[in-house]
């Protein structure tokens, strides 16, 4: 199998590695509740996904 003949230079390395970085989360805030979720799921809080209720949340709260 073949080796590499010379050294890859800082800059290079670091051009391939300029995309791998940690995003954070896009949230968006939930139409019925107000609480932030993440797009495209139902909210944790309410149980409500557009609009409408999705699941039934138990009211065993803290």
């Amino acid at each position: 199998m073949p080796n590499p003949k010379r050294r890859h230079s800082s800059t290079r390395r670091d051009k391939r590695r300029s995309h791998d970085f940690i995003v954070a989360p896009q949230l968006t805030v939930c139409s019925h509740c107000g609480a932030a979720i993440l797009p495209h799921r139902i909210c944790p809080e309410c149980g409500y996904y557009r609009g409408k209720q999705a699941i039934e949340i138990s009211g065993s709260e803290l």
